[in-house]
């Protein structure tokens, strides 16, 4: 893996997924479009996400996953892609809501997340298309069905 994870579990939350899984998610997208990368993914309660994502994004309802990316300084060069953090009792139950596997839809997550971090976004349609032609690549390739199979 050409992947550092740092995994901070700031909250208790049952059946989440291994450091092991989480590295291997986010290896996956990272490594299409980076030699290296280092990444810290925070694993955060609905009152911590709703506050990030009120200071952040200007919502004031806990999210799914928030993306943090890394600038470093002009004349810098290090591997350090940003901060992931999600709320697992949101991603919990967008799965029970759209009747996907908790683990699946965390990979997804993590995938998109990552996405976010190199600078991939869902503003636009045709930006929208390809982040998620190529999320639904790489989960395809982790044996997980395309998470917008049920969207019209």
């Amino acid at each position: 893996m050409n992947t550092e994870l740092d995994l901070q579990i700031a909250c208790e939350f049952d059946n989440l997924p291994s450091e092991a899984q989480f590295a291997l998610w986010a290896d996956k997208a990272l490594s299409q479009y980076r030699d290296e990368s280092e990444l810290t993914i925070v694993i955060s309660d609905e009152a911590q996400s709703q506050q990030l994502n009120n200071d952040y994004r200007g919502k004031n309802k806990p999210t799914n996953v928030l993306s943090f990316e890394f600038e470093a300084p002009p004349g810098i060069d290090i591997p350090l892609v940003g901060d992931l953090v999600i709320c697992p009792a949101i991603v919990l139950a967008e799965a029970i809501e759209q009747e996907k596997s908790f683990h699946d839809h965390f990979a997804h997550m993590v995938i998109h997340g990552c996405l976010h971090l190199l600078g991939f976004d869902h503003i636009k349609s045709e930006d929208a298309f390809e982040m998620e032609s190529i999320e639904k690549q790489l989960l395809a390739e982790l044996n997980i069905a395309d998470p917008y199979r049920d969207e019209i």
